[in-house]
């Protein structure tokens, strides 16, 4: 884990000295130092849809996509400066041969991710990290999922999709995607640490009809918060957070309707010896699902909002010093507006279950099997299992 905090909150979260070694670092002859990490990975993945649905084999790039990392730090006028650029490439192209393969056009498969792109300024006041970085809003939700090492959910007839793989995003918790912040930090080292940041603000997406328009006037930034606390008790560690999101949006540049989107999202985990527990959940108005802003947050009248909910379960398990066995299940559901809709129903109930073993082969070098079953409750009750294989090499 501390490699995997390292590519992906860097120096917010307080990375240890340990974790920062195992990357290539430079001293510099000004007192900066330069720093160059990252991971590879790859997955064979078969999934098969039921009722005699479609089969498909793709070699792929699995939940986290490759990064290559690069940091300089500093330390000027008593103050911790450091720079930091994260590139996430993929090794897939999705159905097409290549980039520009089958008379398409460019395929957007095996591009570069710009997923990383800030500065951070500390000192024993805490830290602002101002630039582009995994948002506070569902954050220790999918930095505590197993499947972060290797596939989990692909997607029900998503079997040559483009890009990453979902994991548990989407089955569990919403995705908070990587966006431009100024997010303040507490200094790290405490049993607590608080969180809070303005963020660019997104556009809500209308249904495509008239009642329903798009919100696509942000005046104000969203805010996005999260407080973590760590406790130890004896060989017991404990871990819990709470994190929330809001923000405003308009359909009009002046008069018009505005809508409030809001979550909040809690989760625990403890670490027994070789059993680790980990129970996380959210809930939201105006989120949508899945990906957060991208369908579903808007009712039939145009004005009021969704509501959704999920959450997830997971113990693993070292059966062997190298080598970890886990179990999760999650779902998530956007649910109606009774007075936009006129009714309450369920409009989408995703669920999915994931066993894995994940066997550390090096320091570095990790090897994954996973399979998982996800399903829903719509009309014909779609399900499609999800087999995978592969390795992560992180360095």
């Amino acid at each position: 884990m501390k490699r995997l905090t390292l590519l992906l909150l860097g120096l917010v979260m307080g990375v240890s000295a340990t974790a920062r070694a195992q990357g290539l670092t430079m001293q510099m002859s000004n007192g900066w130092s330069f720093q160059f990490a990252g991971n590879v990975n790859a997955f064979w993945v078969f999934t098969a849809q039921n009722n005699s649905g479609p089969k498909n084999s793709s070699v792929r790039t699995g939940l986290l996509p490759a990064f290559a990392t690069f940091e300089a730090r500093g330390k000027e006028a008593g103050l911790n400066l450091a720079v930091h650029f994260g590139f996430a490439p993929q090794i897939n192209n999705g159905p097409a041969h290549d980039q520009f393969g089958g008379g398409t056009g460019i395929q957007a498969g095996a591009q570069i991710d710009m997923r990383q792109v800030y500065l951070t300024i500390g000192g024993d006041w805490g830290t602002i990290l101002a630039g582009r970085e995994l948002s506070l809003f569902s954050r220790q939700n999918i930095l505590q999922d197993m499947t972060l090492f290797g596939v989990g959910a692909v997607g029900i007839g998503a079997g040559q999709a483009k890009g990453t793989t979902l994991g548990r995003i989407a089955y569990g918790y919403l995705y908070p995607n990587f966006n431009a912040q100024l997010t303040y930090s507490s200094k790290a080292g405490s049993p607590g640490q608080l969180s809070i940041g303005l963020f660019q603000p997104s556009v809500v997406p209308g249904n495509g009809s008239v009642a329903a328009p798009q919100y696509g006037f942000t005046t104000i930034p969203r805010v996005e918060a999260e407080f973590i606390y760590n406790q130890k008790s004896g060989s017991n560690r404990w871990m819990g957070w709470l994190g929330g999101t809001w923000q405003t949006t308009k359909n009009l540049p002046s008069g018009g309707n505005s809508v409030s989107s809001i979550g909040g999202t809690a989760g625990v985990r403890g670490d027994f010896a070789a059993l680790s527990v980990v129970v996380s959940a959210y809930i939201g108005k105006g989120l949508g699902a899945g990906l957060q802003f991208s369908g579903g947050e808007i009712a039939a009248n145009g004005t009021d909002t969704r509501k959704s909910d999920g959450g997830y379960a997971q113990a693993t398990y070292k059966v062997a010093p190298k080598t970890t066995v886990g179990f999760s299940w999650g779902f998530s559901r956007l649910v109606n507006d009774q007075t936009g809709d006129g009714n309450t129903a369920v409009r989408s109930n995703v669920y999915s279950y994931t066993l894995g073993i994940y066997h550390q082969w090096t320091k570095s070098l990790k090897l994954v099997f996973e399979g998982t079953e996800e399903g829903s409750t719509a009309v014909g009750r779609p399900k499609q299992t999800d087999v995978s294989g592969g390795f992560m090499l992180f360095f």
